[in-house]
């Protein structure tokens, strides 16, 4: 865009500023995109690559600890940071790995309609982001409830 190209700049639509991830959409996106069903299992899936990351981790720190005996001042430092590096990532990840996995839970167990009881059938009516609410609309019976997360 240049400078003084005010009609460019008039249609420009700025970014939004939560940051994105396409592989965990928010709940309202996620479920108009693939489906409630697709999204819970996005979501189970990608935890669960996080418990993985943490588990290899774990491998990582046991290695670290072996490869610590021996070698000289500067290897012995290397070792230490790298211990502290894979430490950090590993409970990055499994705090990651608990968050995703106590969101998707928080969520389906709200996607039961109250009224007829169907699991998992609504469509996406609005979303309030900063409230953390989504509303939605039973497919079988046109109810109308919030989920919350």
């Amino acid at each position: 865009m240049w400078l003084g190209d005010t009609a460019a700049a008039a249609h420009h639509v700025p970014m939004d500023s939560s940051p994105h991830n396409f592989f965990n959409p928010p709940l309202a996106e996620g479920v108009r995109r693939f489906g409630f069903r697709k999204w819970y299992e996005r979501e189970l899936l990608s935890s669960h690559a996080h418990l993985l990351l943490t588990i290899l981790c774990a491998v990582a720190l046991v290695g670290t600890l072996e490869v610590f005996r021996g070698g000289s001042l500067s290897e012995r430092l290397l070792d230490v940071v790298m211990f502290l590096a894979v430490g950090a990532i590993g409970l990055w990840s499994l705090r990651r790995y608990l968050y995703l996995l106590m969101h998707a839970e928080e969520v389906a167990n709200q996607a039961n309609c109250p009224d007829c009881g169907t699991y998992g059938r609504f469509t996406v009516l609005a979303e309030d982001p900063k409230g953390g609410r989504t509303g939605v609309c039973c497919r079988s019976c046109q109810s109308q409830w919030h989920i919350e997360g």
